[in-house]
């Protein structure tokens, strides 16, 4: 379902670059450390607290001995989960060690779609939005927008918040899978379709489109990257090696992780304007100093150490057909490495907004 700006041969739909009247796409996700940091523009001006922490600045860590390290060191994960009374195939999916998996959609679903799935959802959005200054997203939108797009809707968190944000929009929440709630705000819907099958929406209709996290969702795309300022993370680390299968991965199933570090470029080559990247840092465990980023790396540690593990595992059976043993010793080291606070590692995320004017 991506959307083609002429037609659709268009050589850039694949990024799902979408039409909208005065519209505007955002897209958050990583980048490749070879390409370097890319200009940082107008980020509007919060307290220091909750401004987003771009790529360039560097993070204060703060201090931990090494004899009263705990592997307490994030939050507790909130018991999510969501009434719903649709009992399909679609919404039953398929059962894989412990896991549901979707079944609708053009290519096999590699992230699971069952309540855990969308816990993490729901952790990852609470993480994004903190990084971002407590805002929704960083595009340009106009003050009373008419209809909202969200591509991979998910638990459809981000819709729900955007639809009590804009009551006088009609926010659209797609997904290839039925996890979202039923209770929800009266100008919000929520469909079954997958973003990579034809384009539907007509041109000039749309005022926002957004996209979170489609690494593993879209292919055909025209290593996550781990750093540190300070040299704590090692190069034979095991959460580097995690990295590396990540992006294995995703290249192998057409999904290249690297692609979001090019956004810019396709936003541009496909006629849109007022093209804006920004990268912010995201901690990965509680070892910044300033309390905010603390907090949100206490997030992204419960992400990776809680879900990602068991994502990449499935992945690394059936896609890289590696040895599961292998997998799970490397999994346990990348574990404790994350869980050291004096491992002042980061990953970085591209935040990429545009518009595109029509006539």
């Amino acid at each position: 379902m991506l959307p083609p700006l002429q037609d659709q041969h268009s050589p850039t739909r694949e990024i799902g670059e979408g039409e909208a009247k005065a519209g505007h796409v955002t897209s958050d996700q990583v980048r490749d450390p070879d390409r370097g940091d890319q200009e940082e523009q107008g980020l509007v001006d919060r307290p220091p607290s909750t401004s987003p922490t771009q790529a360039s600045s560097r993070i204060e860590p703060d201090i931990f001995d090494d004899n009263d390290l705990e592997d307490e060191l994030y939050p507790e994960s909130t018991n999510t989960s969501y009434l719903t009374s649709i009992a399909s195939d679609i919404r039953r999916g398929i059962q894989e060690n412990g896991r549901t998996y979707g079944v609708y959609g053009l290519h096999k679903a590699w992230i699971p779609s069952d309540d855990l799935e969308v816990e993490r959802n729901d952790l990852q959005h609470c993480k994004f939005t903190m990084l971002m200054g407590n805002e929704l997203h960083l595009a340009p939108i106009v003050d009373h927008p008419q209809k909202i797009l969200d591509l991979g809707t998910g638990s459809g968190i981000w819709a729900i918040d955007m639809a009590e944000q804009y009551p006088s929009a009609k926010v659209i929440g797609v997904d290839t899978t039925l996890v979202q709630p039923n209770v929800i705000p009266p100008n919000l819907v929520f469909e079954i379709d997958d973003v990579e099958d034809d384009w539907l929406w007509g041109e000039g209709t749309l005022d926002l489109i957004h996209g979170r996290e489609l690494i593993m969702a879209i292919r055909n795309w025209p290593l996550p990257d781990f750093k540190s300022d300070d040299g704590t993370l090692p190069p034979d680390s095991a959460y580097i090696e995690m990295g590396k299968i990540y992006f294995k991965m995703s290249q192998r199933i057409g999904c290249s992780g690297w692609e979001p570090t090019r956004w810019k470029e396709h936003f541009e080559n496909a006629g849109f304007e007022d093209v804006v990247e920004r990268v912010l840092k995201i901690p990965t465990n509680p070892w910044p100093k300033d309390k905010h980023l603390k907090e949100i790396g206490a997030f992204e540690l419960s992400h990776f150490r809680d879900t990602i593990g068991n994502v990449f595992a499935r992945g690394y059976e059936q896609i890289l057909n590696g040895d599961p043993n292998y997998f799970q010793v490397l999994l346990a080291k990348a574990r404790k490495e994350v869980l050291n606070p004096n491992m002042h590692s980061w990953v970085p995320l591209s935040a990429t907004t545009s518009e595109v004017r029509f006539s």
